[in-house]
């Protein structure tokens, strides 16, 4: 078991709760940082006010917590669509803002399955806004990073790839990958090695293969019913999402192989599933700091 130094990070809105108690509630169970949605609600980047962020740095500060990222998924399909686009670009650059007026550099999202066909018109739409906010990115010494999981690593490298900076990079999170792709986590985090800046830490099982298109959607995709599709979906039939060290992910050769490249930032909890987070997530920071 290699030791780790990582600082653990949960999401506050796992927590089902709002900002402040989940900030709380994130102290009780002995995270180092939070992660927060700011997509809608009180953490819009068009709602939230000038006072109420300097009352967040004094909640955050108040618990000894720091913000390893913020959650900048605008949804949809992601950057596929360029008759959507720019907006989606407007909006994530105030996110990245306020990202950064927060004490992080780091705005997690996604941006649609990258095609294999890079001629495609869809992939030309993506590469153009993520060109974009890239360039945006880099200006802040900050970063949007794409999630793992709609594609494999080595697709999701060649498309990162194509951009003239490293302002869009990858938010790492071996399960969706293990669940959805049926890529392998740890090869993955030496594909994608010069563009970690921040991870999930998540654990799942793949029970059958699909296409992800199925789970993420895509431009253009209708799949024959979505209503059944939905209730497979939330019923596990193609993946189950379960808690740390109980799915397919091997955390000792996955953080061994982050800690390999050199990766000393977050390991942030997600728990999207469960009758209760908060019980699950305090497992999880149990389960992490066992590599310590």
């Amino acid at each position: 078991m290699v030791p780790i130094t990582n600082p653990i990070g949960v999401i506050v809105d796992s927590f089902r709760v709002g900002v402040s108690e989940g900030l709380r509630k994130a102290k009780e169970v002995g995270a180092d940082g939070v992660q927060i949605y700011a997509v809608s609600g009180e953490m819009d980047p068009a709602v939230i006010t000038k006072a109420r962020i300097r009352e967040l740095r004094d909640e955050l500060d108040s618990h000894g917590l720091r913000i390893s990222a913020l959650v900048g998924d605008l949804g949809g399909h992601g950057f596929q669509d360029a008759r959507e686009n720019p907006w989606k670009i407007e909006k994530s650059k105030r996110i990245l803002d306020l990202a950064v007026e927060l004490g992080t550099n780091i705005v997690t999202t996604h941006i649609g399955i990258v095609q294999e066909d890079p001629s495609s018109a869809v992939y030309a739409a993506m590469q153009s806004a993520c060109e974009e906010l890239s360039t945006y990115a880099s200006s802040l010494n900050a970063y949007f990073a794409i999630e793992t999981g709609p594609e494999t690593s080595a697709r999701l490298k060649s498309f990162l790839d194509t951009l003239s900076t490293n302002g869009v990079s990858v938010n790492y999170d071996p399960a969706n990958l293990v669940m959805v792709t049926g890529d392998d986590p740890v090869q993955g985090v030496y594909t994608l090695r010069d563009y970690i800046v921040h991870t999930h830490a998540k654990d799942g099982i793949r029970l059958q293969e699909v296409d992800p298109r199925y789970i993420y959607g895509a431009l253009g995709f209708e799949p024959m019913d979505h209503e059944k599709l939905a209730m497979q979906v939330e019923s596990g039939v193609y993946f189950r999402e379960v808690p740390l060290g109980e799915g397919s992910v091997d955390w000792n050769a996955y953080l061994a192989a982050l800690a390999d490249i050199g990766f000393g930032g977050y390991l942030t909890i997600e728990r999207e599933v469960g009758a209760d987070p908060a019980r699950d997530i305090a497992k999880a920071v149990e389960f992490l700091k066992r590599y310590r």
